[in-house]
């Protein structure tokens, strides 16, 4: 075997071999503070790797303490594989948001790929078996050839690996604009569930016990891949070759079917997934939680090439494989359980009551460096925020009610707009199971609970122009539109899991931008009772300097306690009542129609008055739960207009309805705390002493909508011209 070449400490430090790593002059100085000495190769690599964005929110850290985390609901909050919600019975539900962006730029299907594959990892390293995945996804729009290419390749490799390993797609969404040109976001959501008192964590507890490794064999695709996930992206640079993770769902399905197996075992002491930064954070990590030392030794790694360094081996991110801690004299029936699943399984390491982080390689010591350093003392930065300029301009500026010409060519060219259109065929590569009770393209997923008659409600939301206009209001309406999806389906919010993707943190005016959202966030989840239970930061989502969107993708879930009280949008049969609760304002900033007429979005976004959000909801969710709500669907992206023609173009009926003098803005605005409702006429009077709502109109026989205004009818679409333009945009696009 070829041994490779490592530079010696003093290299590493004469050539600043460091900075390219990505640690700064000061972070190279407090490492050779911690060590006494000057660091070498491997152990620069660890502390760059650990010290990185991705890793240790060394710019996030302090924001983030100020989302509330904790609820009688909550079993277990940020800081493991993923958090754990309480749905009763003895039941928990355990669900994660992550992002891969930088990887799915470069190569959109592994990246996809991986993402799926790795949150699913987080999910079951926690001994929860999981049951569905979400989705979130941004790109630039879609008469760009690159945007095409990047959206057929992610959906395919999400497909790919979660129809291989065999955990539903149940639901996502998607929003095109220029700003993702260069930088796609993807974000895999990741659910399961698991009896109480089955939950594991990620501890390296117990000196002597082993340090067991189970998967996939390690090789040298994913090296840097948490300092590449910190970094911007250059133009040109993100063309070139990277040695990105690569995704093995068969061999992953064999890896969660075998720790599930293995979590039943009272000899299990602690399990993680691989995943950022590879062996480094996984056995620092679970040292660091457990109060304890780990000693690999690398020579016993399965590799699948030739020459491996210990900084190779250690930075690794090579897909599906976990880091086990088993009891000491267990070790070999651990062993041969894994093996029994056709995996790659060795002892590595053990272990020690020292708090360090030892690596043996070629028989000699690579690295030796503390626990704490690596983990716990990573440094932490308090970065200076600044209101940008067009903020100020924006909230100052009196939007206009938009001037529409011909109100049908205005209506159906808002249904092909490729936010707000059909997104069927995207979920249409997803394969779903009979646990599904709606999948994709509802209000919200919602999946069984085996052996019981309840479901789980699952939702991934956001509307980045709402969040670039006003990130405060916008970090606030993404919690709240989440929270009304589940309602709509028949459920109680529980929590969240957010995704949360921005700029660079280095820039005033981003990281304003973060700020302000994770306050809106908080306010949010305090005021909706729906505790942050873990999540992802991805940040420097930039290219040539220029910033996405402010992008947290809110992940919800929520408990439906009787099946029967599932609830779709689709309008169920003629003469039934037809209500929209809430009220509508002239509110155009960031909204589809603007973006669609104008090209380009200003002003401020709509409002959000939490209490009338939670008093709604409250009443919507009553209702449904009395049995007198036909169908449910929130108002979000197009209004009015694209909610009252999702409810029809999945059934048969048709719609007469009648508003008032301003029907651009009862049409085209996106107010918040609306839902539109379909009740039978004899739950009429029980309906309006439940929920505060005006009467528009009723479902028809005929598959047609008319809609009425004092003057008398102003617009008539039959059902097909709905469904030719909302359905068949996408398709159109991409043909």
């Amino acid at each position: 075997m070829t041994k490779q070449y490592e530079p010696s400490a003093e290299q590493v430090n004469s050539e600043q071999l460091y900075l390219e790593m990505g640690l700064t002059e000061e972070e190279y100085a407090l490492v050779q503070k911690f060590l006494g000495r000057l660091p070498n190769y491997t152990e620069t690599g660890l502390f760059a790797v650990l010290w990185s964005e991705h890793c240790s929110y060394k710019n996030t850290k302090p924001l983030l303490k100020r989302l509330p985390t904790t609820g009688p609901q909550v079993l277990q909050g940020p800081g493991e594989g993923a958090g754990v919600v309480d749905i009763g019975d003895g039941q928990a539900v355990v669900f994660k948001i992550e992002s891969h962006n930088h990887p799915s730029a470069v190569e959109p299907y592994q990246g996809a790929a991986t993402g799926v594959g790795g949150i699913l990892r987080d999910v079951f390293s926690m001994g929860a078996r999981p049951i569905a995945v979400l989705n979130s996804l941004r790109l630039g729009e879609l008469d760009q050839e690159r945007n095409e290419y990047l959206l057929r390749e992610i959906v395919a490799g999400i497909a790919g690996y979660g129809n291989t390993i065999g955990v539903p797609t149940v639901g996502g969404e998607v929003q095109f604009d220029p700003c993702y040109e260069d930088n796609p976001l993807v974000n895999a959501m990741a659910v399961g569930l698991i009896e109480h008192g089955q939950m594991r964590q990620g501890l390296a507890a117990g000196v002597g016990n082993a340090v067991i490794y189970a998967g996939a064999k390690t090789g040298r695709d994913g090296i840097h891949g948490a300092t590449f996930a910190s970094a911007e992206f250059d133009a040109e640079e993100a063309q070139e070759p990277v040695a990105l993770q690569i995704g093995y769902p068969e061999i992953g399905k064999r890896l969660m079917e075998a720790c599930l197996e293995v979590v039943q075992s009272p000899h299990l002491v602690g399990i993680q997934d691989m995943g950022a930064a590879g062996l480094t954070s996984s056995s620092a990590e679970m040292a660091s939680k457990a109060g304890t030392g780990i000693e690999l030794n690398l020579d016993l790694v399965p590799q699948s090439e030739d020459g491996m360094t210990a900084y190779e081996m250690m930075l690794s991110e090579s897909q599906e494989r976990m880091l086990l801690v088993v009891e000491k004299g267990h070790e070999e029936e651990t062993v041969s359980l894994l093996k029994s699943y056709d995996l790659e399984v060795a002892v590595i390491g053990k272990v020690t009551a020292e708090r360090q982080l030892r690596l043996i390689h070629d028989g000699e010591i690579r690295a030796e460096v503390p626990i704490v350093a690596l983990v716990d003392e990573a440094p932490v930065y308090y970065q200076p925020a600044q209101e940008p300029a067009y903020y100020r301009e924006f909230q100052q500026l009196e939007v206009e009610t938009p001037h529409v010409e011909d109100l049908t060519t205005t209506f159906l060219q808002l249904l092909q707009q490729p936010t707000v259109a059909s997104k069927a065929w995207i979920y249409e590569q997803f394969e779903n199971d009979l646990s599904t009770v709606q999948g994709p393209g509802s209000n919200a997923a919602v999946v069984a609970i085996p052996n019981s008659n309840k479901a789980l409600a699952l939702t991934t939301d956001c509307n980045s122009r709402y969040l670039y206009l006003d990130p405060f209001i916008g970090g606030a309406i993404a919690v709240a539109e989440a929270a009304r999806n589940i309602i709509c389906s028949g459920g109680r919010p529980l929590a969240i899991t957010d995704g949360l993707n921005f700029g660079s943190p280095y820039k005033p005016e981003i990281f304003w931008q973060i700020e302000q959202s994770i306050e809106g966030i908080s306010v949010a989840c305090k005021a909706l009772d729906t505790p942050v239970i873990g999540g992802n930061v991805s940040l420097s989502n930039e290219t040539n300097g220029e910033a996405i969107y402010p992008t947290p993708i809110i992940g919800m879930v929520g408990v439906v306690e009787e099946r029967a009280q599932v609830t779709n949008k689709t309008f169920k049969q003629a003469g039934d009542l037809i209500y929209l609760c809430g009220t509508t304002y002239p509110e155009f900033g960031g909204s589809e129609l603007q973006k669609m007429l104008e090209g380009e979005i200003s002003g401020r976004p709509p409002q959000l008055e939490l209490d009338v959000e939670k008093k709604l909801q409250g009443q919507v969710a009553d209702a449904i739960q009395a049995g007198i709500i036909q169908s449910a669907h929130d108002l979000s992206e197009g209004g009015l207009a694209v909610a009252l023609t999702e409810c029809l173009v999945d059934g048969e009926f048709g719609a007469n309805i009648e508003l008032g003098e301003d029907l651009v803005s009862e049409l085209f605005s996106e107010s918040q705390s609306r839902f539109l409702l379909s009740v039978r006429p004899e739950h009429k009077e029980a309906f309006e002493r439940l929920v505060e709502a005006t009467l528009l109109g009723k479902v028809s026989n005929e598959p047609v909508l008319r809609i009425s205004d004092p003057r008398g009818e102003v617009l008539s679409l039959e059902l097909e011209q709905l469904v030719q333009a909302w359905k068949g945009a996408i398709p159109c696009l991409l043909s």
